[in-house]
């Protein structure tokens, strides 16, 4: 049933807002019980690890940042949860690299999905910064080691001024705060764009898709 007309030039932001996200996938697609046969491929298998492992880097950092910087260096628990946010970040990088590469090669930015593309090159991109800083904030000899090697690189490409890798604090914010929530607002866009566009078809059955 259609709104009446007097309503028609009354409708509030939350209404706009709410039209607004029901329409960045289309109607069915958000969380879809059935998938083309191609999908059922290793390939999405290493893009949900990816997922999965960057849902357990930022847990395990959450608990690390409410522990403090140097917790993780007396206590035993900190020490374990240190070691799963290392070994998560590995397993996020691995899966990525893998999942990003067989992207490449399957030429996945077709059919409309180039944005999909950069969104995930430009998470990776930033996962290294993130994971960059992460190794400066260490608070031990090899934390002091890195930066004193990065910090010559960082201002032989003239962004040494505000970003200085021999500064802790500005490291740590960085690591746990501006990166890690640029990282997750790429991972959301990339998933929406995902969702929206759907998944791209093999090389060999590219006529037979159908439009979205």
């Amino acid at each position: 049933m259609s709104a009446p007309a007097s309503d028609a030039g009354q409708r509030s932001w939350t209404a706009a807002v709410r039209d607004h996200v029901t329409g960045l996938v289309p109607e069915g697609q958000a969380l879809p019980d059935r998938q083309p046969a191609y999908v059922a491929s290793w390939i999405y298998v290493f893009g949900v690890a990816t997922l999965a492992a960057l849902l357990v880097v930022v847990g395990s950092g959450i608990v690390l940042a409410m522990g403090g910087a140097a917790w993780w260096h007396t206590s035993g628990l900190g020490h374990f949860v240190n070691s799963v946010h290392l070994w998560s970040v590995e397993l996020f990088f691995a899966a990525m690299v893998v999942h990003l590469w067989g992207k490449f090669w399957m030429a996945a930015w077709r059919g409309n999905r180039g944005l999909t593309w950069v969104t995930g090159v430009v998470s990776f991109i930033t996962s290294i910064g993130a994971a960059f800083t992460g190794y400066l904030v260490q608070s031990n000899f090899d934390s002091q080691w890195i930066s004193g090697e990065a910090k010559d690189g960082i201002n032989s490409i003239g962004v040494g001024g505000f970003f200085n890798v021999l500064n802790t604090g500005q490291m740590l914010l960085w690591h746990v705060t501006l990166l890690p929530i640029g990282v997750g607002i790429i991972a959301v866009m990339h998933v929406i764009l995902v969702r929206r566009h759907g998944v791209v078809p093999p090389l060999d059955d590219e006529g037979k898709e159908v439009a979205r």
